[in-house]
């Protein structure tokens, strides 16, 4: 098969970045004020506020995000929302799940919050699209998290309902169990 066009190095045409730097796009509006009551994954909501699914708003900057770059995400039924972790300043190599025996693991083999690069990832309901402002449903963001990016939930590409959960596999609880009790900290 020929070439489109002349081979190009890219990958050692541009050295490796020490540093990464990112422009919020967007805030969360949440309900979620607090970390205590805020779901750890948006379909785990038993014991957090309302025990249901919360509805919420995505702010868009229009100075940052242009109103085109929106065209076509309305038909969607989810999105991911890519966030920044802005009230975690330290990370642990390892930490203790909420879920399952009190066993310290890897944070890298866990979704908690306090990572080497405040990265969140969560997978919301979208609602509706008005304007800049995206409504979505089942939020796991504190209010005022920024927002750094955001893309289509698309199933055949981010589903794979049958591929191993390490050590969440080993749990004898549900999937969406709710998390072991914990005591409020004050």
């Amino acid at each position: 098969m020929a070439s489109p066009g002349p081979d190009k190095d890219y990958v050692d045409a541009v050295p490796f970045p020490d540093t990464v730097s990112l422009t919020p796009i967007g805030v969360v509006r949440s309900p979620y004020r607090q970390r205590y009551g805020t779901p750890r994954q948006a379909t785990v909501t038993a014991g957090t506020l309302g025990e249901r699914a919360q509805d919420a708003t995505i702010e868009l900057f229009e100075h940052v995000v242009p109103a085109q770059a929106l065209s076509g995400l309305e038909g969607f039924g989810y999105i991911w929302v890519v966030a920044w972790f802005h009230l975690n300043k330290h990370w642990n190599p390892t930490v203790v799940p909420p879920r399952g025996p009190k066993v310290r693991r890897g944070v890298l083999a866990t979704r908690a919050p306090h990572r080497p690069n405040q990265l969140g990832l969560s997978a919301v309901e979208l609602v509706g699209v008005e304007g800049h402002v995206l409504r979505v449903r089942g939020i796991d963001l504190l209010d005022g998290t920024p927002v750094l990016d955001l893309k289509p939930y698309v199933p055949y590409a981010d589903a794979f309902p049958d591929a191993p959960a390490g050590w969440l596999d080993t749990l004898d609880e549900a999937p969406d169990a709710p998390d072991r009790p914990t005591e409020r900290r004050r």
